[in-house]
């Protein structure tokens, strides 16, 4: 077995791990840090957004045109007074998009660019985009978030929990900020392909977060019955056991957006390609890194605030605090008396790794020890 493999069955195991729940603070701070930054650049620089929302035209050139990018430029802005983004086409083409103008100005900057390109006015393909169509496809498009967010907080509510609820919904808030902040602060261009690609990093993100949370939940069924773990500890495991998975997810799917984004926007200067892949690049990482640091160690944050947690806690501590002083292992499994209603034969509540070795238990997972 590989290295990754192995260390990925020792985390689910529970045999190694890392306290992500334990360090939250660090997590959360780092969490304030870029968030508080990402909206700093959005104050600062705002979103450029694309002749989609705000209106425009758009000039396509005939092909195998000779003017370069830099050059066809400078002549837009200056036949329209307006910045201009100026891509390269596959069959040498150009393709000029300006904001801003009506379609009176249109015209007047069509045939100053064929005059300035020495071709037939006619050569030059002109699309013009009202602004009140971009407005609408901006309010559909925040339509559509707004959606998203409640039918994800209501799904959650009812799977599992309102504290994990709460806490996915604070994680895809914590994605959307940092992207949308880093398109402020790279002044990459904010179309219809961005808010697809938004919307498909939420579903990335929260799919790492409902299956950490799935694992919290069949772990913690019955965890007041035992004295073994505190609601942190096994939230600590269930993001341990998980993490080689989310990991892997998350390289796998952020090898071909960063081909995308590097190699087709970048080399090959496809720069339409930046509008989807950029969104989809960060908030993959950015999801990644929420549903491991900050969705679970929040759910445990809300969850230790619960009356019944907190005792569970004090018991955990209490017979740690023994058992450290008789000089045995902290981490030894203690099992609490059996409820006067529990069946003779019901399985002790053992909270942790669902596979445990043979020699500590009978039947489906008890163990063997005698009650302490």
């Amino acid at each position: 077995m590989s290295k990754l493999g192995t260390l990925g069955a020792r985390l689910h195991h529970g045999e190694v791990g890392y306290g992500f729940v334990k360090n939250r603070k660090i997590w959360y701070g780092i969490s304030i840090l870029i968030t508080i930054t990402a909206i700093v650049g959005l104050a600062v620089r705002g979103l450029h957004m694309g002749i989609e929302f705000q209106g425009g035209a758009v000039f396509t050139t005939s092909k195998n045109m000779s003017v370069s990018v830099a050059t066809a430029e400078e002549y837009a802005e200056e036949a329209s007074g307006h910045d201009a983004i100026v891509q390269k086409l596959g069959d040498g083409s150009l393709r000029i998009q300006v904001a801003g103008i009506d379609t009176k100005t249109s015209d007047r900057i069509k045939d100053s660019l064929a005059e300035d390109f020495k071709v037939d006015a006619e050569q030059i393909n002109a699309e013009l985009v009202g602004p009140s169509w971009g407005e609408q496809i901006a309010n559909k498009a925040w339509q559509g978030l707004g959606i998203f967010l409640v039918l994800v907080v209501v799904y959650l509510a009812i799977a599992f929990e309102w504290r994990m609820a709460l806490a996915a919904f604070v994680a895809l808030i914590h994605d959307i900020t940092i992207t949308v902040g880093i398109y402020a602060l790279v002044g990459f261009e904010v179309t219809p392909g961005t808010v697809i690609g938004l919307l498909t990093i939420l579903g990335y993100s929260l799919y790492d977060t409902v299956v950490v949370f799935d694992s919290l939940k069949e772990q913690t069924r019955d965890i007041t019955k035992q004295t073994r773990w505190t609601y942190s500890d096994v939230a600590n495991r269930s993001i341990n056991s998980t993490l080689v998975r989310s990991v892997n997810t998350t390289v796998v799917a952020l090898l071909p957006v960063a081909g995308l984004l590097f190699i087709g926007g970048g080399v090959l200067g496809a720069g339409m390609l930046n509008d989807i892949s950029l969104s989809l690049f960060v908030g993959l990482a950015a999801g990644a890194y929420s549903s491991i640091f900050i969705a679970t160690p929040l759910v445990a944050d809300l969850k230790e605030r619960e009356p019944q947690m907190k005792a569970l806690r004090k018991r955990v501590l209490a017979k740690r605090a023994q058992a450290a002083s008789k000089g045995e292992s902290p981490d030894a499994p203690v099992v609490e008396e059996q409820y006067d209603d529990e069946p003779e034969d019901a399985a002790a509540a053992v909270v942790g790794p669902r596979n445990q070795p043979a020699s500590r238990g009978r039947g489906r997972g008890r163990p063997s020890g005698k009650r302490r």
